[in-house]
């Protein structure tokens, strides 16, 4: 295989400025990284929280996907609680979010199915249970990103953790194989954090490649985390007038449809189901890409996605009714990655495990499994190991807390959504205080110690775990 050779420049060394000497130093702000930082300062941890643009929240708040599927199995039993229902806790004590009350969880109430239904959302909220072949309720909730910016933001400075907002955590400071820091760039140019612990939430494994671990990049092309996103919000929609269009003249709307699949635009969207917001249209298109990690590819998807959405909203304005009087009310500003590159650790998630009931005793998390047919009716819920986040490589005290911890390429398609990551943040998080406490690695942490904790803290763990040791 020929090789392509580059010109190269050597860069001159330099001394790089300390601003920081901290316990743990978590790189990435969305939300497996806010749940690392938070698990971490209410645990005793002086902690850093390295983020790449202006606000927390990753995807959830930058990228406009606002929405936190899947807290529950089919049934409407809660899995998924902790730091991710306190966030929906404060959000509503302050208007800014929407799901399904309790008894409406699981339910196959016509009515409560049809109003998720209705506005688009059946891909988040309804499930067929294949038990009884009847349409559920999922626990699922909706949230203004703005709200959430600044929720995200109170409950860091809260629990004192250390802000470098406008920061990108560049390279692992690494010696005889442990880590001990993190160099960063931004405007006051190139510094560095000093840590015990380092927590990769970059998404994309910025860290834990830097630092030499090994990582599996191979996604399939027909999978959603091989795509790439750029979310969009039309608002001042009349969606009376709309419906009227569309049930009085059926033809002519799928006519205007595939006018707009034409020239590459979007025609699937969902209906804001927050409080005053009811104008208010979202899509989620999804663009095809060779490599979420070459800087070429997402110039080049950035660019022409920007353009379809344009070209998308301005069809819509002119000539589909109800839309007389919309406007663009925001797109993301920042693409979504959905997908690209992860750890191998001590324990890899693969296809098998999706399909069995096991109890590992390193659990930390139990993942609510509605988007596999069969197999879901079979085993709604999916044990999480500790495993995952801890990289097979021995680099010490480095651990994995975002979409990039330890699973095959199909598994992660299902598994890595803003709540799951939320999850693996604040195990990991936990994980690096109580093995800070205790003088050890975080590969050698006390699983029963940290069950223990998570427990404390409302996560949802199963009611008998084997006994195993760390380490």
């Amino acid at each position: 295989m020929n090789s392509i050779a580059f010109k190269t420049i050597k860069e001159p060394e330099r001394e790089i400025r300390v601003v920081k000497e901290a316990d743990i130093v978590v790189v990435g702000g969305g939300p497996g990284g806010i749940g690392a930082a938070l698990a971490a300062a209410r645990n005793g941890a002086d902690t850093v929280l390295i983020e790449r643009y202006g606000y927390l929240g990753g995807m959830a708040t930058g990228g406009l996907v606002t929405i936190i599927p899947n807290l529950s199995d089919i049934s409407g039993k809660q899995y998924i609680c902790g730091i991710t229902q306190e966030i929906i806790d404060r959000l509503e004590a302050r208007g800014a979010v929407d799901y399904p009350a309790k008894p409406d969880r699981g339910t196959t109430d016509p009515e409560k199915v049809n109003r998720y239904l209705k506005a688009g959302m059946g891909f988040f909220y309804i499930r067929n249970d294949l038990n009884i072949n009847r349409q559920r309720v999922l626990y699922t909730a909706v949230f203004d990103p703005e709200i959430m910016k600044d929720e995200l933001n109170q409950m860091a400075l809260e629990a004192k953790v250390k802000l470098y907002l406008h920061s990108w955590g560049t390279r692992p400071i690494v010696e005889d194989n442990r880590m001990k820091g993190v160099i960063f760039e931004s405007k006051s140019g190139r510094q560095a954090v000093l840590g015990k612990v380092v927590i990769d939430s970059t998404g994309d494994g910025d860290i834990f490649v830097a630092a030499g671990c090994e990582f599996d990049n191979q996604l399939s092309p027909n999978l959603r985390t091989s795509m790439l996103a750029l979310v969009f919000w039309i608002t001042g929609i009349d969606f009376k007038r709309y419906d009227q269009f569309k049930e009085s003249q059926p033809q002519k709307h799928e006519e205007l449809m595939q006018e707009i699949r034409k020239f590459g635009g979007f025609t699937r969207h969902f209906r804001c189901l927050l409080k005053d917001q009811e104008g208010v249209l979202w899509s989620h298109p999804m663009f095809p890409t060779k490599d979420a990690m070459d800087v070429e590819e997402l110039t080049r998807v950035e660019i022409e996605a920007r353009r379809r959405v344009i070209r998308t909203f301005e069809f819509y304005k002119k000539y589909v009714p109800g839309f007389e009087k919309s406007f663009m009310m925001l797109t993301a500003p920042q693409l979504g990655t959905q997908g690209g590159r992860r750890i191998i650790g001590e324990y890899m998630l693969t296809e098998k495990d999706m399909e069995t009931d096991e109890v590992f005793p390193d659990t930390i998390a139990m993942f609510p499994n509605n988007d596999n047919g069969e197999i879901s009716a079979r085993h709604p819920v999916m044990c999480i190991p500790y495993r995952t986040m801890v990289p097979c490589t021995p680099v010490e005290n480095l651990l994995v807390a975002c979409r990039a911890y330890s699973t095959s390429d199909s598994i992660n398609h299902h598994f890595n959504i803003i709540p799951f990551c939320l999850c693996l943040g604040q195990a990991a998080g936990t994980a690096a205080a109580l093995a800070l406490q205790a003088g050890k690695t975080v590969r050698q942490v006390d699983y029963q110690a940290l069950q223990n904790n998570l427990r404390r803290q409302g996560v949802i763990l199963p009611d008998k775990i084997p006994v195993k040791s760390g380490g």
